[in-house]
């Protein structure tokens, strides 16, 4: 992955940082997997520069309201899947796409190992 944006720089390591997280490049993009279920699409080359892909169970409608962000393609957004163009003017800071990714894990991850990352937060 060409890694040129700070942003996305920071949110693959931390998506990595994640327990069972592993890179993988299906279709030739960089997604995080948690098993064999994707919680994270990161990329570089769009049209609209460095971008990320979450799903956002619980935070999709207010994260739908800024600029920057859109309902994911393929009938992916039905779903609460959103797309987060990473140098739109209103994008949110790192920490809140932070708080985004880890929304995204905890919706694809298996409870075991949500539980895990509670317990290696101290929750």
């Amino acid at each position: 992955m060409a890694r040129t944006s700070k942003p996305l720089r920071a949110l693959h390591e931390l998506a990595l940082s994640y327990p069972g997280a592993w890179e993988d490049h299906p279709w030739g993009d960089t997604v995080v997997k948690v098993g064999k279920k994707i919680f994270v699409f990161l990329g570089e080359e769009s049209e609209l520069g460095p971008g990320m892909t979450v799903k956002l169970p619980e935070s999709a409608e207010p994260a739908l309201m800024l600029e920057c962000t859109e309902r994911t393609g393929y009938g992916l957004g039905k779903a609460g899947w959103v797309t987060v163009h990473l140098d739109g003017t209103d994008c949110p800071p790192v920490d809140v796409l932070g708080d985004w990714l880890d929304e995204s894990y905890r919706a694809i991850a298996p409870k075991k190992l949500v539980h895990e990352l509670d317990e290696s937060r101290g929750g």
